[in-house]
Formats: C-alpha cells, structure tokens, sequence
C-alpha cells in the first residue's frame, strides 16, 4: 500500500477499476453457479485478507494506534455483500457481464436516498436532476419496458442485478458507519461467504468440487477481481478530487461491457447501449462534485494607508501554500 501511493493515483484507479471489470469474465469462464462463485471467492480471498490483517496489527502495535472496532457491523454488511455476489452472478449468467455489471449502479440513487432517509443528509439538486436519466437507462438496458434486448433470460437478470445494486447499496451504507480497512473487509469477507453457502444449500447449487480449471478462474476471480482491485482504488481515490475518482470508477462498467463484448461474444443491442450510456452519464454527472465558486477578490487597502498584515495563523499559513 506504500509504494502505491507513489504511482500517479489516475493510473492507480484505472487499473483497479479494470481489475474488478475482470471479475464478470472470471465468473462466466468459470462456469459455476452463483452460490458456488460467491463462495469461493470469499473462502480464496480469506487468507490473503488475514495475512493483510495481521500486518496491519503489527504496524498498529508498533505505531500504538490499536483500538477497538465494531464486530457486529462488518459482519452485518458482509451479509449484505453475500446477497450482492450471488445475485449479480445470477445477472452475469441471464443477461450478461457488461449489462449486468452496469445495471449494478443503481446504488448510486439507493445509498444517497437511504442516507437522506435514515440520517437527513442533504443530495444535491443536480444529483436528484440525473435520477430520472438513470432509471430511464436501467428500463432500457434491462429490457424492463418490454423492448427487445438479448440475453438468456434479459428480465429475470436485469431484476437479480437491481436486487445486487440494492444490496451493495446497503453493504456501502453499513460500511460507512461501522468503518473501514483490511479488518472490515476481512469480516465482511467471512458473512458474504457465509451467506452464499446459505443460499447454495437452500437452492442446491453449491458445488464444493467445481474442478481444477473452475477453482483457476475462481481464484483469479478472488485475487484479481477482489483483493487487487480493491487495494489499488482505496490507494487511489483519497488523493484525487472526487469529480476526478468518479469519472474514473466508470471504468469498471464500461470495461465490463466491452470485455464481455469482446471475450464472452455478448452482442447486446443498440437499445441496451443507449441505456448502458443513460446509465453511466447519470451516474457521472451525479456524483461528480460542483466547481468551486471564486471568492470575489478583497478591495485592495488604499495607497496612503499601509495594508494591515494578516496574524499569522495555522489557518492563514496553509491559505497561502
């Protein structure tokens, strides 16, 4: 994580958002259910995320910044995420990768409404403006008003990505008050797994011997997909303006529908593409933060009266760095 920080944070993100773009491909070629994918993934990613943990502690104990954290909240958020994974495999397999992957960003309406819901914090006028562009987009590109698109099964997958959206959605919200870091996603890690073994004995689709060649994508899905990805955009994005970091995350959809188009010969028509660009110009434009607005400039002090030097406080001093 230190020697990311030295590399330009936009390239950083890029190739973090490409990463997770990746994951849709790792979960078509491994050609496993939903739960089994969910599953796996997690139970791979376990204990890379453990050695991180533990690196982490010691630096904490070194550095003695060790305090406690929330348990329950991670693991309820893991939960959330569980739900996320197997249903936006289900998308991935009824409607495709890149739409499915697109149609996940309905959480960008739901985290923002919840918040406004559960805690009174304020959206701005231009976000609320974009939401009817972006569930325009997620009718079109999901063949929700009866259009005809392709896929499998295009409704029953647009339906299971929405249901993804929500739940990451929620994941991001508890995420949010339960904190971050590598001991969050690590607990959060456990519940999702936990959740889609849940979901494999219920269905009877968890398979604990997928193969060879499966457990490969699989864990291409895990280390690439999830634990890369995840660490170079967390590199990334607190060293970028926010406008900047959301533009950049349209990588991963973007990258998700081309890469299905071009490795896994999804061919989805001109009506899913408009709604697709619906989608993700919505969201740009919903995230992206307003310019600043100029202060006006102070009058300049009168010739015959010297200025009055500013006291030199913390405040002033870094004003003027």
């Amino acid at each position: 994580m230190t020697r990311l920080t030295t590399v330009d944070p936009r390239l950083t993100a890029v190739l973090g958002g490409l990463c997770i773009s990746l994951a849709s491909v790792f979960i078509h070629f491994s050609n496993t259910s939903a739960p089994t994918s969910a599953f796996w993934r997690c139970l791979i990613a376990f204990p890379v995320l453990l050695a991180l943990y533990a690196r982490e502690r010691r630096t904490e104990r070194r550095a003695c910044l060790v305090q406690r954290r929330p348990t329950l909240v991670p693991l309820l958020a893991g939960a959330a995420l569980g739900v996320d994974f197997v249903l936006w495999a289900e998308g991935i397999r009824m409607v495709g990768a890149g739409i499915s992957t697109v149609l996940l960003s309905v959480q960008v309406v739901i985290v923002p409404t919840a918040a406004y819901l559960l805690h009174g914090e304020r959206t701005s006028r231009r976000f609320v403006a974009t939401v009817p562009v972006l569930l325009l987009g997620v009718v079109l590109a999901g063949g929700l008003a009866g259009t005809p698109v392709s896929g499998a099964d295009p409704l029953g997958g647009a339906l299971a990505s929405l249901g993804a959206g929500t739940a990451y959605a929620f994941y991001l919200l508890l995420v949010r008050r339960g904190g971050g870091g590598v001991r969050a996603l690590l607990l959060a890690t456990v519940s999702a797994g936990a959740v889609a073994a849940v979901f494999g004995v219920v269905t009877g689709k968890l398979d604990l011997t997928p193969g060879w060649a499966s457990l490969g994508w699989l864990a291409a899905l895990a280390l690439i997909g999830q634990i890369v990805g995840w660490l170079l955009i967390s590199a990334a994005l607190p060293r970028m303006p926010s406008s900047t970091g959301a533009a950049l995350m349209l990588v991963q959809p973007v990258g998700s529908v081309v890469l299905g188009i071009a490795l896994m010969g999804e061919r989805p028509n001109a009506i899913q593409l408009v709604g697709c660009a619906a989608v993700l110009l919505a969201v740009y434009a919903g995230t992206r933060a307003p310019r600043a607005t100029p202060e006006p400039a102070a009058p300049e002090p009168a010739a015959s009266e010297p200025a009055t030097p500013e006291p030199a406080t913390p405040a002033n001093l870094a004003a003027r760095s």
